[in-house]
């Protein structure tokens, strides 16, 4: 998303050109291979941990820190490892999508009309609404200290990241189509008037 922006807003002319049907399809191939192989290589290594401590995971979803809280084995340094190999690839791609925005931003202050930059922005906005509550939730959940972890607080965590940002991806994205918006207040204006 970060790179149509980038290209639609920054170089509007070679739109076409350099975000055809077959770079569509490799960025979304690089996207979802790049997801099945860590996911791949974290159940892969998740499943050959001893437990010692057990196999009940205190939590609603069955995610890698609770496992490895009933791990007593030396895979636990290869489950960390590719945890922060994880991490490192996400603060990559986070990296990746804020310099995109960087770029956004300073050619959309150098759009003359206000109206302009008013539409660069609201084509720009959702999409870091969304990557911003799930980066903010998700780091948050695997970097807080230990001391201030609680079951109830990882599963809340938990669900922020996982469920919240999919659940608000289309609300968000659809706040750009006017007969939502016009539906919305019409909603709005009828609940405050029988109250």
């Amino acid at each position: 998303m970060a790179y149509d922006r980038y290209m639609a807003i920054c170089k509007p002319l070679h739109y076409g050109s350099l975000v055809g049907s077959r770079a569509c399809a490799q960025m979304a191939a690089a996207a979802w291979g790049s997801g099945f192989l860590n996911a791949v290589l974290h159940t892969a290594t998740t499943f050959s941990l001893p437990l010692c401590q057990g196999n009940a995971v205190d939590h609603f979803f069955c995610e890698i820190p609770q496992i490895l809280k009933l791990s007593c084995s030396d895979a636990y340094l290869r489950e960390a490892g590719l945890t922060a190999i994880g991490f490192c690839v996400g603060i990559g791609c986070f990296v990746f999508i804020v310099l995109s925005y960087v770029q956004i931003f300073r050619a959309v202050r150098k759009i003359p009309s206000e109206q302009g930059r008013h539409k660069a922005f609201s084509t720009c906005l959702p999409h870091m609404a969304v990557v911003s509550l799930f980066v903010s939730t998700s780091v948050f959940a695997y970097l807080k200290p230990p001391s201030i972890s609680s079951p109830s607080r990882d599963l809340v965590l938990s669900f922020l990241y996982s469920v919240v940002p999919p659940a608000v991806n289309p609300l968000i994205y659809s706040m750009r189509n006017q007969e939502l918006k016009h539906a919305l207040k019409k909603l709005f204006q009828l609940s405050s008037r029988s109250n």
